[in-house]
């Protein structure tokens, strides 16, 4: 490769970097402004009900993203993103189910969605959506100032990880295995916020504006 090429490779991926944030940073904003209704009714059990949802939706997710990351090729981050839609769309039916088994889906908002679905992307982006009570955090209404500059520094961080997935994609096979136990794990992690979040709710408590 000429140095030339390589100059232009340098270029180029900050900058499509940079168009995957913000794509993402839309699209996170437009997943937790619909927050899906839940058919579920509350369950005397809510842990145990909780627990087969997360593993159904885990297993789920990890057969969408490995049979969408099977072609290989240099497009990763044009694939990435339609994939993390679809995962996205199962892991919020997910946390709408898991909030109505414990009873919570009156509850149930934007900044909630929000946080189960990408509070392991960082704390720094929920600096003004949740407080710390205690062994448990408190999510807070949040204007929509606050859910853009929290969705933005998502999306940075959704980027990011995007370039690092986008490489296995040029190992067809074993790239698949890889992207497919990733979105198991991650899913995994949005449904424990999720029974943390809504388990430790009590009937009186109301989130601070």
């Amino acid at each position: 490769m000429s140095s030339s090429e390589q100059s232009d490779k340098k270029s180029f991926l900050p900058a499509l970097k940079q168009r995957a944030a913000q794509q993402l940073a839309d699209a996170v904003l437009r997943l937790v402004g619909r927050v899906p209704a839940s058919s579920l009714p509350a369950s005397d059990a809510p842990e145990q009900r909780a627990e087969a949802i997360v593993r159904a939706a885990s297993q789920k997710a990890a057969t969408i993203s490995a049979s969408l990351a099977i072609p290989p090729g240099p497009w990763g981050l044009a694939t990435v993103i339609p994939d993390l839609a679809l995962i996205w769309d199962l892991q919020a039916r997910m946390v709408a189910d898991i909030a109505a088994v414990y009873g919570r889906s009156a509850t149930l908002g934007r900044e909630h969605m929000l946080w189960c679905l990408f509070k392991h992307t960082g704390a720094q982006a929920f600096r003004d959506l949740a407080v710390r009570k205690g062994e448990r955090w408190l999510v807070k209404k949040a204007s929509q100032l606050a859910m853009k500059q929290a969705a933005h520094t998502i999306g940075l961080r959704l980027a990011e990880r995007s370039v690092s997935k986008s490489v296995a994609r040029f190992v067809p096979l074993a790239g698949a295995v890889g992207i497919g136990l990733f979105a198991y794990r991650d899913t995994r992690e949005v449904g424990r916020a999720a029974m943390a979040l809504f388990g430790a709710m009590t009937e009186e408590e109301v989130a601070p504006e």
